[in-house]
């Protein structure tokens, strides 16, 4: 159930990701050519400097591309199985980027020299744990101003403060650029992993209360059916008719246990209202759907009967069904409550089909007919993409429907 939903999620993670990739490893790389590149390209700047920063430039626009792209591949750190940061890459990286620094430094480029290693660092902060990142950072940033100042000292070039100060600021603002993304991508993974997981429990769960219940019903039948034929099987020589009557039950009894046994199965031996919201609610949600559930609490005071609880409960399946296959929800609504003697459950949902397969079915059209025989009236109505279902019985429904078929509701 819910695989659509599931599915949609997942292509939402990989858009996302295709964004990152450009946003993160992209930009960095994008930086990298535009600003280092000019200056290598620039005809003021001497031979010897621009050839070894053309190499260099190259290299680290190699490297940081790879190593991004590695670290948003990576589940969200720290995690114990991705084996720790490539170390080669990182050195790599880091060899590049003294070269890109002490060139520009030493033609007091005092803006330039610190673009990649600002990078580089932010690299590295991505492959550490939260407490490590910070600690590399706030270092980076107190040491950032010491090789600028030292040269504008050194050269008494008057420009002691942009020297020591925007290295530091470039080194934060880098770090925070390149983080934030990632931060936010690390995020909707961990989403991502908790809703896989809560769908799987769901599913395990519904798994195991229907075992249960399976093993309640046949583990019953079973012991009575084995100590009836036991008995029959004693008497069949001492008393034939009452060993016959005895088989007769067992039979009765083999029949009751089939039955049962194909209730469970359809999932209609213990459909209620309050069972089937509390399930819907869960499986929606597990299904990435935005569900909100307002019960009134007169409604919940108030006692309806067996058969109107059961009704509602089948509408209450029938509408959510309906959500999971025949529509492309991100939110759905439940309404329960009183009015003037009436007992309404109404079901909404965004999303819909522009042409619903849910009116095609006969689901709602057959529930329609059963509430309409208990005295109570089920709608629908499809507005755009908004698609509800409302069904209305008396709160103390004088006339009992009739007893439930194994199909009566089932989804199209």
């Amino acid at each position: 159930m819910g695989d659509g939903s599931i599915d949609r999620e997942a292509a939402g993670l990989r858009s996302l990701g295709r964004s990152m990739w450009w946003t993160v490893p992209g930009m960095s790389a994008g930086v990298l050519a535009v600003f280092v590149g000019e200056w290598v390209l620039d005809g003021d700047v001497p031979l010897w400097a621009r050839g070894p920063a053309a190499v260099a430039l190259a290299v680290e626009v190699w490297a940081c591309a790879v190593l991004l792209s590695r670290r948003l591949a990576l589940l969200p750190v720290p995690d114990p199985h991705h084996g720790g940061p490539p170390l080669g890459r990182l050195a790599i990286a880091a060899v590049a980027a003294v070269v890109l620094a002490a060139l520009p430094l030493a033609l007091r480029d005092y803006g330039l020299w610190p673009v990649a290693p600002a990078l580089v660092v932010a690299i590295v902060a991505t492959y550490l744990p939260q407490r490590r990142r910070r600690l590399l950072i706030a270092g980076a940033v107190v040491l950032a101003p010491l090789p600028g100042g030292v040269v504008s000292l050194a050269e008494r070039d008057g420009q002691l403060a942009y020297a020591a100060l925007f290295p530091a600021g470039l080194v934060a603002f880098t770090a925070w650029v390149t983080l934030g993304p990632l931060w936010a991508w690390d995020t909707a993974r961990r989403l991502d992993e908790a809703r896989r997981l809560e769908a799987e429990l769901a599913v395990r769960e519904e798994r195991l209360r229907f075992a249960a219940e399976l093993h309640d019903i046949q583990g019953h039948h079973l012991q009575v059916i084995a100590l009836k034929s036991e008995l029959a099987e004693r008497l069949v020589e001492l008393d034939p008719a009452r060993a016959a009557a005895e088989m007769k039950e067992v039979r009765r009894l083999s029949a009751d246990a089939l039955g049962d046994t194909r209730a469970v199965v359809q999932g209609y031996r213990r459909t209620t209202l309050d069972d089937e919201i509390t399930n819907a609610t869960r499986v929606l949600a597990a299904a990435g759907i935005d569900v909100r559930t307002t019960l009134d609490p007169a409604a919940v005071a108030t006692a309806l009967t067996e058969a109107a609880r059961h009704l509602l409960g089948l509408v209450m399946r029938e509408a959510t069904t309906n959500v999971l296959r025949h529509s492309r929800a991100g939110q759905a609504r439940v309404d329960y409550r009183i009015e003037d003697g009436l007992a309404r459950l109404r079901v909404a949902n965004d999303g819909a089909e522009e042409h619903p397969a849910a009116l095609e079915g006969t689901g709602l059209r057959s529930l329609a007919e059963r509430l309409g025989a208990a005295g109570g009236e089920l709608t629908w109505s499809h507005d755009g993409d908004r698609f509800a279902v409302t069904a209305v019985l008396p709160a103390r429904s004088p006339h009992a429907p009739h007893p439930p078929h194994p199909t009566d509701g089932a989804a199209r």
